[in-house]
């Protein structure tokens, strides 16, 4: 159990979201442990890499990427966040919701386990830009996560 009060751990969770996967991948040791384990979806992602390839996906295909917490509930060493991320993809504002459940341990986020919809991304882009998104990917400019444990 932490020893930090709600209003710390839910700035962890906060400062995790908003800086690091928003881009400044440099200040990830302030948020994550060494050991984090990420569950996204059936995918899972380990240790401070890990980290990195889990938000790499957003990062290149969005480059204004922002996340903006909607509401956050703390209870003991967890915290739920539920979150929407804003970006634009070939002049095309999106915005996808999620909620990402932290646990934390001696002030940085050991595990996530977080839920998106699949299909809200192919959706908000529609026909064509999804298929753009497709050779972007083939061709290399949007980063897929490689690292992934299980189905992507």
């Amino acid at each position: 159990m932490t020893t930090e009060a709600p209003a710390e751990t839910a700035a962890v969770a906060r400062g995790a979201l908003e800086i690091v996967c928003a881009g400044q991948l440099d200040r990830l040791p302030e948020f994550y442990d060494e050991q984090f384990v990420d569950h996204v979806n059936e995918m899972q992602f380990h240790g401070h890499a890990g980290a990195r390839e889990s938000v790499s996906f957003y990062q290149s295909l969005f480059e204004d990427l922002r996340f903006e917490v909607d509401d956050q509930i703390t209870e003991g060493d967890r915290v739920a966040t539920r979150w929407t991320l804003h970006g634009t993809y070939r002049r095309r504002s999106v915005s996808l919701h999620g909620i990402v459940i932290s646990r934390i341990r001696d002030g940085r986020i050991i595990e996530d386990h977080a839920v998106t919809d699949s299909l809200a991304l192919p959706r908000a882009l529609g026909l064509l830009r999804t298929m753009a998104l497709v050779v972007d990917v083939v061709r290399g400019r949007v980063k897929l996560p490689r690292g992934a444990v299980g189905r992507a």
